[in-house]
Parts: C-alpha cells; sequence; structure tokens
C-alpha cells in the first residue's frame, strides 16, 4: 500500500520550523503570519481557522519527525503562546499528559444530577459537570473546593489570549486559600503541558496572593476520569500526582471497596 502524503497542517508546520530553526537551538519563535507565507511557498490552501494549525499539534496530534528528531536529546518539542500572534517551539522533558496505565481506580458514588448527564453537548462539558456535582476536585486535592467561573478568557502579558475550563478557589485546614485552575480533555483530544503553562501564568496574574495548584482531567475508557496536579516551581510544570476516579451509583459502593480504601497506605 503506498504511502499516505503528508496532510496540509504537517506540511505548513513542518515549513515554517525548519525555515526558522538552528541547530543546537532549544526555541524556535515564529508568527502567526508565518502560516499564511508558508501556505503560499507551498501552494497550499490556507486554512479558514489559522490558530487551529497550532490546537492540532498541540491536543490532536503527533509533531513529524523531521521536527521531533531535532529536539535535544531526552526532550520533546511543545508551542507555546509568545504574545499576540506570537508563537514558540520549546524544549522540555514533558510535553504531552496521558493516564498512567495499571493506577488503581477508586468509586466515588456519582452525584450528577440526571438531566445534566442527559443533556451535556459534548465530553469535555460532562467530565466539567462530572468533577464540579460529584467534588472530584476536593476529593483528589484534599481541599474544600468551590466553583467560581468557567471557561475564563482572558489576555496573558508575554503569552496572549489564554483560556482556562474552569476555576475553582479552595482552603485547606490551616487556613491557605488556593486558586485551582482546570483543563479537562474528552473524547480524542490531549492534555497538554501548554495548557499547564498558561494557567500557571493566569494565576499568577488574576489571583497573585493565592497558591497555585493546576489540575487537569481526561476521560479515560469506561468513563474513568484521570486526574492529575502539577508542581510548579520550576520553569516548567511536572506532575506531582496522579489519581483515577469511577463514579457509579450509591447502590454499586460495597462494603469491599470501602475495606480495601481503608487498608490503602495513602
Amino acid at each position: 500500500m503506498p504511502e499516505r502524503p503528508p496532510n496540509r497542517y504537517l506540511r505548513l508546520l513542518e515549513r515554517i520550523f525548519l525555515s526558522q530553526y538552528v541547530e543546537g537551538a532549544r526555541e524556535v519563535v515564529f508568527h502567526r503570519e508565518d502560516i499564511a507565507r508558508a501556505a503560499e511557498q507551498l501552494n497550499l490552501k490556507l486554512p479558514s481557522n489559522v490558530g487551529d494549525v497550532i490546537y492540532s499539534f498541540r491536543y490532536r496530534q503527533d509533531l513529524p519527525h523531521s521536527i521531533t528528531s531535532r529536539a535535544p536529546k531526552g526532550e520533546e518539542w511543545i508551542i507555546l503562546p509568545a504574545g499576540r500572534s506570537r508563537y514558540r517551539f520549546a524544549a522540555t522533558a514533558l510535553s504531552t499528559i496521558f493516564p498512567a496505565s495499571g493506577l488503581v481506580e477508586t468509586k466515588v458514588p456519582d452525584a450528577t444530577p440526571g438531566l445534566i448527564s442527559m443533556y451535556a453537548l459534548n465530553d469535555e462539558q460532562a467530565l466539567l459537570a462530572k468533577l464540579r456535582y460529584s467534588r472530584l476536585i476536593d476529593i483528589f486535592t484534599s481541599l474544600t473546593c468551590y466553583s467560581l467561573q468557567s471557561h475564563l478568557r482572558t489576555t496573558v502579558r508575554s503569552m496572549g489570549q489564554v483560556e482556562t475550563d474552569e476555576i475553582y478557589v479552595g482552603i485547606d485546614k490551616k487556613g491557605v486559600h488556593y486558586v485551582i485552575p482546570v483543563q479537562a480533555k474528552g473524547g480524542a483530544d490531549r492534555l497538554s503541558i501548554v495548557q499547564i503553562v498558561q494557567d500557571c501564568a493566569m494565576g499568577a496574574m488574576k489571583f497573585p496572593t493565592l497558591t497555585c495548584l493546576p489540575v487537569a482531567a481526561q476521560f479515560m475508557e469506561n468513563q474513568v476520569i484521570a486526574l492529575f496536579a502539577f508542581d510548579t516551581t520550576n520553569t516548567l510544570p511536572a506532575i506531582l500526582s496522579e489519581r483515577h476516579y469511577r463514579l457509579v451509583p450509591p447502590d454499586q459502593m460495597t462494603p469491599e471497596d470501602l475495606e480495601a480504601y481503608r487498608a490503602r497506605i495513602d
């Protein structure tokens, strides 16, 4: 079977990267208008939504080998915002966030109202609703949390416009206040460390006096929910903890389940 030709998005991004890359570089900066320029050079139709080229390689498909092979050893490229209509490839140890296989599941009684489950318009909306109504952010972080705002769009200096799926505020037993930006992905979309970097910047700008604890959520097979928390003390965030939860009707919580949870070390 003959190989399929590279898709249009792949060819555009490859042209942009290779035209700017210098051997040994740890970042490659480009502008939104470079996408139009590459389309003209390659005689390709410019996508109606130019930003979807970037979105696609952040959350849906892998970068081509011609780009990944030029990353420093042991690192990968991510595409970060770098200001208004400006982006940069940056080398990092962690790019796409995947749920770990074989991690123990925890059953939690499902408190999502039936009407919400019936009429959620997409996987992301359904996931955010399940997190909210079943108090999974509280359970996962061991904080008392409240949803403050959904789908916050704001402009962050040096990044441009960023969007956070949902923002919680929380408080711990010592009285420390937290801002908890949450990113949610369902279906074929992937979680990217880019979103966590943006959430950290948003938290520092909008809530400078609160401790920022970014969280990401991903639907797995059979509606299991993977939750991640991130350490933000270094230049780029790193995964601090991961847990998997299965929402079940209350009558599916068995005495054996509860006994097993009491016996867990952590």
